[in-house]
């Protein structure tokens, strides 16, 4: 019985201690500090491309941006360890930020062609100063621009060139640029036409998505005969609702031939994840995310295959690169850090107890105080400020110059226009086709009028190939639009404020204001207006009992949701029934009312409140739970130890 014991307690420390090793060495494994997931021994037969999307100007190194200096850095460390690498970009690079304003994209240009890019895409956003602007660069730039659909429809020939073969070694990789057709609407229409209002500039956007899928085919094929080995796809597309039809996983769902897809447009941080194309061939989709959160990094292996992962963190800066960059600050940084105002409570347009973006689908702070700015500064009875154009939270304290510029990066005008209410309805009804589904960058936020969008009604908002709006051909889900209080009246003629990009130029698909009667045309930038109105109307201080000291606004947009309306049918019936009471009642039964009316509000609140206080589990909280297990692990063994050690 002595021996059977022994033999048992061996046993079970033999168990435990296996355990533990275990949990030690995943533990070690995930808590990877480089968090480098993709891990390659030196092999100089092995093909590194390193890849970015969406910076945005982000371009020093700072807590949640890796800048290019350490990009750089980390490029030369591979080539001095003998592997083949190359650095690619998918777009959105040139605007974004304050850097990007004052030099109209040329400065982040100059960085990454210093940093060491090859190849880079065309963004929606690369287009934001202008056609002749962005081929000026394109045009001067070490590193070039590929695009398979960017065409100009004067000859029916790619603007530039639809792929790029590199060769590694004996080893041939072709790289397709592809651009999404939602550039239109997402950058600034006008910039794609002639003097007549003609398009001279397509992407493909025809047949349902199978022009932009012909086009990638066509690349792929010509790349193939060329003698490429692998085919890789960097394609600002997106994963997102409104992206479709010409989201990556629809192009890969459609074409054959492609061994990855780096993917951008959407901002979504994606390691690797797997679909499959025409022929059912597994496809690899990645994203870095934004700012330069994240480095891309896609291996092919010796042996063919290829691992993609994501590098968070590098502790060197190029120091060629970082002087390079530091002298480019030098030029603006004076200007950029003056104060010009001060905030008590933090303007946002992310949801601060979620960390989701929502001014591209819901009320928001900032948005109430940029469309109050457009509409007080003209003079106008609405304001509109599209939710993709607002496009960083404020911190609580000083407001720079430059928090202002990052704000409203692209350098919008403000004009003030005369439209009729049924174009301010259709407007909205524009804005709100995607709420309940996913983010539209034409969501409206919205000052001097108040509106409700019923969510369980369909958009039956119709568009055009290139996502203009042509009509509602439905009901629509934009209700009880009051402008100062009043109701709407779709055949007065309102006074309407907002940027030149929606009113004059089509942006985000706002076709409807592009024969109105302008009264003031471009009078001053969209940041500019801010600024005068903070400092003039607000006389420089945002306060804490102000308007805007709501994150979620002051209440101009109401979201009906089923459960909103079943809650308000319930109400409506018992306030009938409490109206049907006896005279002698009717006081009691405003008492009673207003208790469940006080009563709901709490409920309100409180289901706020509650939201509010959820947080995701942070790493020292997992350390925590790590350190409980590994304790009672530890407890369990040394008793059991100590039984053995009894029995022997």
């Amino acid at each position: 019985m002595k021996e059977t014991k022994l033999k048992i307690f061996e046993m079970v420390g033999k168990i435990y201690y296996a355990l533990l090793f275990t949990i030690i060495i995943s533990t070690c494994f995930t808590q990877n500090i480089k968090a480098d997931s993709v891990t390659t021994v030196s092999k100089k037969n092995e093909i590194v491309v390193l890849y970015t999307n969406d910076a945005h100007n982000a371009y020093l190194k700072d807590e949640g941006c890796l800048g290019y200096a350490s990009i750089a850095a980390y490029k030369k460390q591979l080539e001095s360890e003998g592997y083949h690498v190359i650095l690619v970009d998918g777009g959105d690079a040139i605007q974004g930020g304050v850097i990007g304003a004052l030099s109209k994209g040329q400065y982040i240009a100059d960085i990454m062609e210093k940093t060491g890019y090859s190849i880079a895409i065309p963004g929606n956003h690369e287009f934001d100063f202008g056609m002749d602007n962005f081929l000026n660069i394109a045009g001067n730039s070490d590193y070039e621009y590929i695009s398979c659909n960017f065409i100009d429809l004067r000859t029916n020939e790619t603007v530039f060139e639809p792929y790029k073969m590199v060769s590694f070694g004996d080893v041939d990789v072709a790289f397709v640029g592809i651009t999404t057709p939602k550039t239109y609407t997402s950058s600034t229409p006008k910039y794609f036409q002639d003097e007549n209002g003609n398009y001279i500039y397509g992407f493909c956007e025809g047949g349902n998505g199978q022009d932009l899928y012909d086009a990638v085919q066509e690349s792929i094929d010509d790349a193939v005969a060329e003698g490429a080995e692998y085919v890789i796809a960097i394609g600002h597309a997106g994963i997102e609702e409104e992206c479709k039809p010409w989201t990556s996983e629809d192009i890969v769902n459609n074409v054959t031939g492609l061994d990855a897809f780096l993917d951008a447009h959407s901002h979504s941080t994606i390691e690797g994840d797997i679909f499959s194309d025409k022929e059912g061939n597994d496809v690899k989709i990645c994203s870095t995310g934004t700012k330069l959160a994240s480095l891309g990094k896609l291996v092919i292996k010796e042996d063919g295959t290829i691992e993609t992962g994501l590098v968070t963190e590098i502790e060197t800066e190029d120091e060629e690169t970082l002087k390079f960059v530091n002298n480019i600050t030098k030029e603006f940084e004076d200007m950029v850090n003056e104060i010009v105002a001060t905030t008590d409570v933090d303007l946002v347009i992310y949801d601060p107890a979620t960390g989701e973006r929502m001014v591209r689908s819901k009320e928001t702070n900032l948005g109430d105080l940029c469309a109050d700015a457009y509409r007080i500064i003209m003079g106008a009875d609405i304001g509109f400020a599209n939710g993709g154009g607002v496009r960083v939270d404020v911190k609580k304290g000083d407001i720079s110059y430059g928090d202002i510029i990052n704000v409203n990066p692209f350098g919008n005008s403000i004009c003030m226009i005369e439209a009729s209410g049924q174009k301010i309805l259709d407007a909205l009804e524009m804005g709100a086709l995607s709420v309940g589904v996913s983010e539209n960058g034409g969501f409206l936020q919205v000052s001097g009028l108040t509106y409700e969008i019923d969510t369980t009604i369909e958009s039956t908002v119709e568009c055009n190939e290139r996502d203009e709006f042509v009509r509602v051909k439905g009901e629509y889900r934009v209700k009880n639009v009051k402008v100062a209080g009043q109701p709407l009246d779709v055949n007065k003629t309102y006074k309407l404020a907002a940027n030149n990009y929606m009113l004059k130029n089509g942006g985000d698909g706002f076709t409807m204001f592009m024969d109105c009667n302008i009264l003031k045309d471009e009078v001053l930038l969209d940041n500019e207006t801010l600024i005068m109105y903070i400092s003039d109307n607000l006389n420089g201080h945002i306060k804490a009992d102000s308007i805007y000291a709501n994150p979620y606004g002051e209440g101009r947009i109401k979201i009906l949701t089923e459960a909103d309306k079943e809650n308000k049918d319930e109400n409506d019936l018992e306030n009938n029934g409490q109206n049907n009471n006896q005279d002698n009642n009717n006081a009691g039964n405003d008492v009673n009312n207003g208790n469940q009316n006080n009563g709901n509000q709490s409920g309100d609140k409180s289901d706020e409140s509650e939201n509010s206080n959820k947080a995701p589990v942070t790493g020292d909280e997992s350390n925590y739970i790590l350190f409980v297990l590994l304790s009672s692990m530890a407890v369990v063994i040394i008793y059991g130890n100590r039984k053995l050690a009894k029995i022997k």
